[in-house]
């Protein structure tokens, strides 16, 4: 489980331009869930900017950060994806893309220059969008016999828990969310009934 209660995440999907010496750099800032959207999106700027020189990113992803990738493609070590990775860490964001498309002005910039280029579109990109703070949801999956139904169906309405798939036969299983802020009290409840066994599955 999280130690956080709360994620941040961008509110819609933005772009921000730098200029220097004649290179351009075009930050895309995107709201995405998964790594397959990542992959959908990387495609469709490279067929978007088809001319470009590179194609450096960076992203985030889950409500801890801890699934994260970043590239240069192709720009010396650390001179991109890591200082577009920064802004995204300096604004705690997570499900989030940030794609910076190089068009080459025909001058060399340098390490310093690179840099300072990178991270200048990206935080542009990120100035243009909103930033929201959202309560992590754990999911957990209980189990309990039909005799016990009407005590945890009681439970669920009180608490307002969002059920997610339900199986009510003689071996009943719900899988539900609930908020990071709540779910020890909700947790604790259920672990300490005899017929009654909670399982904790994923944050999100």
């Amino acid at each position: 489980m999280l130690f956080n209660e709360t994620y941040r995440e961008i509110e819609f999907d933005t772009i921000g331009l730098y200029k220097e010496r004649g290179s351009k750099f075009i930050a895309y800032c995107l709201l995405v869930k998964n790594k397959k959207e990542v992959t959908e999106q990387l495609n469709r700027i490279k067929k978007k900017e088809k001319s470009a020189n590179h194609y450096c990113y960076a992203y985030v992803l889950k409500p801890d950060g801890s699934d994260f990738r970043l590239s240069d493609d192709g720009e010396p070590s650390s001179t991109a994806g890591k200082p577009i990775m920064s802004q995204i860490k300096f604004n705690a964001l997570t499900n989030i893309l940030i794609v910076v498309v190089r068009y080459f002005g025909g001058k060399k910039l340098g390490i310093p220059g690179l840099i300072r280029s990178y991270k200048t579109a990206a935080i542009e990109a990120i100035k243009n969008t909103r930033i929201t703070t959202k309560d992590i949801q754990e999911e957990y999956d209980l189990f309990f016999n039909y005799k016990s139904l009407n005590i945890v169906m009681k439970k669920i309405k009180d608490w307002k828990l969002n059920i997610l798939k339900s199986d009510l036969k003689i071996n009943c299983k719900i899988k539900f969310l609930v908020s990071k802020k709540e779910s020890d009290i909700i947790f604790n409840y259920f672990n300490e009934k005899k017929n009654i066994e909670i399982k904790y599955i994923q944050s999100r």
